[in-house]
C-alpha cells in the first residue's frame, strides 16, 4: 500500500482527486494511486519542562536554564485521534510519500511524526507548489527521495528547539526578576524572534518622540544654455562642508549663509561651464514575481491590509487553486515552468479583471525575464497564478491580492524598460551645481505598470537641452527653499514585516550588517504576521490608525533585556546560521550548543536585570526585593520574593507588611510562584 500523508485536509482533498476514485474513510481517503491521510499541522508539540522533572512545575531562578539532554514530543490532546488513524496507516504502508507543505516546517511536521513512530518503511518526498491537477501530477510524477532533504529536516528541528530553550528559559527569568521588584501580574514572553522585533518599534518610537525637527536649505539656480533653460541644484564642496552653515549629514542649515550665496550667485560676473555632461543608457528588469513578504507589503502600502489578511488571502488563493503555495520565501520561478506561460497568460486574458487582461493580453510569452532561475530555487518559488481561469468573483481582499499576483507575473513578459539617463555638472563661481534628465527609449513593461509618482522635486524629471562638457551657460535666477527634516514613519503592521525580512538594516554591529544583507532576515514568511499579530494581542503593541505603538509593557520588558536579545544582530546570525544547516553547512549539535550558551548568559544577566520598580510595592528590607502577599498554614503573610535565596517574610496587619512586628523565618516551602500562574511561551513560529 502507498500511503500519502498530507499537512492538512484541504491538501488531502486536493491530492486525492488527482490520484483518482476518492472515496473517503475515516481520517483518510481511498482512491487509485494509493491512500491519502493528513495532519493537523504540528500533532506533535514539545513537552513543558515539568515532563522532564516535576520540580519545574515551580518556576525558581536557580532551576534556570533548563536544557533537556534527551528532547521529548506528546501528541497535541487535540489531535489524538488522527494522530491514531495516521500511526495504524504507517504501519500498514509499503510505501510512504511524504505531502507536506515546501517549506522547513512542512518537512518537520511529517518527518517528527515518522520519527515519533519509528518508521522504517521507504519514504518518498512530493513537492505540491500548487493545487492545480497540472501540478499535482506533475509534481507526483517527479516524486524525490525523502533523505535528500534531512538538511531542510534538522533546520526546522534546530529552530524549534532554539525557541523553546530561549522562551521557556528566559521568559520564567525575567518575569521572575520582574515580580522582585512587585510586577506581580506580569509575564514576560521572550522569544528568539519576537523580542528583537518588538524592540524595533520601541526605538522607533523613542526616535519620533526625541526627534527635533531642523530647519535646512536648498538652492536651486537656472541657467540659460544657447539650447535651451534648464535648472540645476547646489551642491557644496567638501572644502565649505565643515563650516558651521552644514549639519553633520551635509545639509545647509544657516539661513543668513543660504541668503548670502544667493546674493553672490545672482550677481555679476554671470558665466559658468558645463564641466562635465554624460549620458547613460539604463535598462530597468521587470519587478521580481511576489514571496509572501514582498506580497504583504505590497498589499499594505497599495490597499492598507494587515499581513495576516495578506496571508488568509493568499492561502484561500492557493485552496482554491488560483495560485501557489503562499507561504513561500522566494521570487525567482523555475525555468521548467516557463513553458506553463502561455496558457496562464492565456486563462488571464479571460479574467473578470479589466486592467489585468489588457495587460496579459499585450504580454508576449517568448520573453524570458530575470525571474526564470533554477539557481535561486529551493523547495517552493515565487507565487503565480495557476493555469486555472478567474472566472467567478472573489471577496475584495482576495480579488485585490489576487491581481497583484497576477500582474507580478504577466510583467514578466514585457520588455525592459530602457531609458537614457543625462548628468550635467555645473561650475558657476568656484561651486557646483547638477542636474539629471531622462529620456524613454522603450516604455516596455512600464507601458501598463504604473510606476510610484515621482517626487515633485525629482531631478530625474528634468528636461535638459543639448550640451556638451565646456559649453558656456549663464546663470538667470537662484531661489532658495525652505524644508524640515522629518521624524521617521512609525511602522505599520506591514511595513514591520519588511523590517523583520530586511532586518540588515536595523543591525547593531557593522560588520554584522554587512553579513546580513542578504540573508532571509528574522522569522521565517509563515510566522512574521502571526509574531506581530501575538505582540499585539498580548498588548505589548496597539494599533492606532493602522500605525503601532508599543505599550507601557513593552518599554518595561525592552529597557531591562541585555542588548543581545533585543538587538536583530545575534537573532539574524541564527537565522542565516538555519539556512545554511537546510543547505547541508552546519550542524543541529553546534547550533544548539550556541543556543544553550546564549541561554545560560542571558539567564544569569536577569539576576541583575533593571526593571522600573512597580507602583505601591513594599519592598523587603534584607534584600530590597518586592514582598508578596500569601496564603499560609497560619493565614495571610507577606513573603520575600526573592525566596529561596531570601526568607524574609512578616505577618499581615491590615492587609500590609508588619515592620513594626517581629520579622522571622518560615520554614514551610513558600512558592514564589507556578506554571498555574503563568502563561508558557514556547515559540516563535
Amino acid at each position: 500500500m502507498k500511503l500519502y500523508i498530507a499537512e492538512k485536509p484541504s491538501m488531502a482533498r486536493e491530492l486525492a482527486a488527482c490520484l483518482k476514485n476518492p472515496q473517503k474513510g475515516n481520517g483518510f481517503i481511498k482512491t487509485s494511486g494509493g491512500i491519502v491521510t493528513w495532519l493537523f499541522g504540528h500533532v506533535l508539540q514539545q513537552v513543558e519542562p515539568d515532563a522532564y522533572d516535576p520540580k519545574y512545575k515551580i518556576w525558581r531562578a536557580e532551576d534556570l536554564p533548563i536544557v533537556p539532554k534527551t528532547w521529548k514530543l506528546e501528541v497535541n490532546p487535540s489531535t489524538v485521534q488522527q494522530f491514531q488513524i495516521v500511526k495504524e496507516l504507517i504501519s500498514e504502508a509499503d510505501e510512504i510519500i511524504h505531502a507536506g507543505d515546501p517549506d522547513r516546517e512542512g518537512q518537520l511536521l511529517v518527518d517528527e511524526v515518522l520519527d515519533f513512530v519509528g518508521n522504517k518503511k521507504p519514504v518518498k518526498r512530493i513537492l505540491l507548489n500548487a493545487l492545480d491537477e497540472t501540478s499535482i501530477l506533475r509534481a507526483n510524477d517527479d516524486l524525490r527521495d525523502n533523505a535528500d532533504f534531512f538538511n531542510l529536516k534538522q533546520s526546522a528541528l534546530a529552530r524549534s528547539r532554539a525557541d523553546w530553550l530561549i522562551g521557556m528559559n528566559l521568559s520564567r527569568a525575567y518575569t521572575l526578576a520582574a515580580r522582585r521588584l512587585g510586577h506581580r501580574d506580569l509575564v514576560l514572553p521572550i522569544g528568539r524572534v519576537k523580542t528583537p522585533t518588538l524592540a524595533l518599534v520601541v526605538r522607533r518610537e523613542r526616535e519620533i518622540q526625541n526627534f527635533k525637527p531642523v530647519d535646512f536649505f536648498t538652492i536651486r539656480a537656472t541657467f540659460a544654455h544657447v539650447n535651451g533653460i534648464f535648472s540645476a541644484q547646489f551642491k557644496p564642496a567638501k572644502k565649505i562642508l565643515d563650516l558651521p552653515a552644514f549639519d553633520s549629514e551635509g545639509r545647509l542649515i544657516d539661513k543668513n549663509f543660504a541668503e548670502e550665496l544667493v546674493k553672490n550667485f545672482s550677481t555679476a560676473p554671470l558665466e559658468g561651464k558645463i564641466s562635465s555632461f554624460k549620458t547613460t543608457e539604463r535598462k530597468e528588469s521587470q519587478p521580481l514575481p511576489f514571496s509572501l513578504s514582498t506580497l504583504q507589503v505590497a498589499a499594505g502600502k497599495a490597499f492598507g491590509y494587515t499581513p495576516q489578511q495578506v496571508l488568509d488571502a493568499a492561502q484561500s488563493l492557493y485552496e482554491k487553486k488560483l495560485t501557489t503555495y503562499p507561504r513561500s520565501d522566494c521570487e525567482f520561478l523555475p525555468t521548467v515552468q516557463f513553458k506553463d506561460a502561455q496558457k496562464i497568460l492565456r486563462n488571464l486574458t479571460s479574467s473578470i479583471n479589466d486592467p489585468l487582461k489588457k495587460l496579459a493580453t499585450h504580454a508576449d510569452a517568448s520573453i524570458k525575464s530575470r525571474a526564470w532561475n533554477d539557481k535561486k530555487i529551493s523547495a517552493h518559488h515565487a507565487i503565480i497564478p495557476t493555469q486555472k481561469i478567474l472566472n467567478v468573483p472573489l471577496p475584495p481582499v482576495e480579488f485585490n491580492v489576487y491581481n497583484l499576483i497576477a500582474k507580478n507575473y504577466a510583467v514578466q513578459f514585457y520588455p525592459l524598460h530602457i531609458f537614457d539617463e543625462t548628468v550635467v555638472a555645473v561650475k558657476y563661481k568656484g561651486e557646483n551645481f547638477s542636474a539629471r534628465g531622462k529620456v524613454i527609449k522603450q516604455a516596455g513593461w512600464r507601458e501598463f505598470y504604473v510606476a510610484p509618482k515621482a517626487r515633485a522635486d525629482d531631478e530625474s524629471e528634468t528636461l535638459l537641452p543639448q550640451m556638451k562638457t565646456g559649453d558656456e551657460v549663464t546663470h538667470k535666477k537662484s531661489e532658495l527653499k525652505k524644508s524640515v527634516t522629518k521624524p521617521p514613519a512609525r511602522f505599520t503592521s506591514s511595513s514591520l514585516v519588511d523590517g523583520m525580512k530586511n532586518i540588515h538594516k536595523y543591525v547593531k554591529n557593522p560588520d554584522a550588517k554587512k553579513q546580513l544583507k542578504d540573508v532571509y532576515g528574522i522569522g521565517t514568511e509563515a510566522t512574521r504576521a502571526a509574531i506581530i499579530d501575538d505582540l499585539i494581542r498580548r498588548e505589548f503593541l496597539k494599533v492606532v490608525k493602522k500605525n503601532l505603538y508599543p505599550t507601557e509593557r513593552a518599554y518595561l520588558l525592552i529597557d531591562a533585556l541585555p542588548d543581545e536579545m533585543t538587538y536583530p544582530d545575534a537573532t539574524a546570525i541564527w537565522e542565516d546560521k538555519l539556512h545554511s544547516m537546510s543547505e547541508g553547512d552546519g550542524t543541529l549539535e553546534d547550533f544548539l550548543a550556541g543556543q544553550v550558551k546564549f541561554t545560560s548568559d542571558l539567564c544569569a544577566a536577569a539576576t541583575t536585570a533593571h526593571f522600573a520598580e512597580a507602583e505601591g510595592v513594599f519592598k523587603c528590607p534584607t534584600c530590597g526585593s518586592a514582598l508578596i502577599k500569601r496564603n499560609g498554614k497560619n493565614g495571610e503573610f507577606w513573603g520575600c520574593s526573592a525566596y529561596p535565596k531570601c526568607r524574609t517574610t512578616f505577618d499581615d496587619k491590615k492587609g500590609k507588611p508588619d515592620f513594626d512586628g517581629k520579622k522571622f523565618l518560615r520554614a514551610q516551602n513558600f512558592i514564589p510562584m507556578s506554571s498555574e500562574e503563568f502563561i508558557s511561551m514556547n515559540s516563535d513560529e
